[in-house]
């Protein structure tokens, strides 16, 4: 398998842009942080109930992977990866880094 794609968010906030096909915005976080701040569009699957979504879950499907730093996200992006998920990215730096770099309104913690 190729090494596990990064986005930053940057490269996600552009990509999210100009694509009419967009891909599944998959945050891996709690509820409670989700409430505090989430990407557009983004489906909450907490990480825990990863194991138990599987079959919800597009194999194909590009998938990007978020969580709060990029630390879980990159977690649950191996695991997919190794179930044979076949175009998984990770949000590198995760939603902190969104705020910080492409939406300074959204509510940080």
């Amino acid at each position: 398998a190729d090494p596990m794609r990064q986005m930053t968010p940057r490269q996600l906030s552009e990509h999210l842009a100009g694509n009419d096909n967009p891909p599944l915005l998959l945050d891996v976080r709690e509820p409670w942080e989700f409430d505090i701040c989430r990407l557009p569009n983004a489906t909450l699957v907490p990480m825990g109930r990863i194991m138990a979504a599987l079959g919800e879950l597009d194999r194909e499907r590009e998938t990007v992977v978020i969580c709060h730093h990029g630390i879980r996200s990159q977690q649950v992006a191996l695991f997919l990866d190794h179930q044979g998920f076949s175009n998984i990215i990770n949000l590198s730096g995760g939603v902190a880094a969104w705020a910080r770099e492409v939406d300074p309104a959204m509510a940080t913690y």
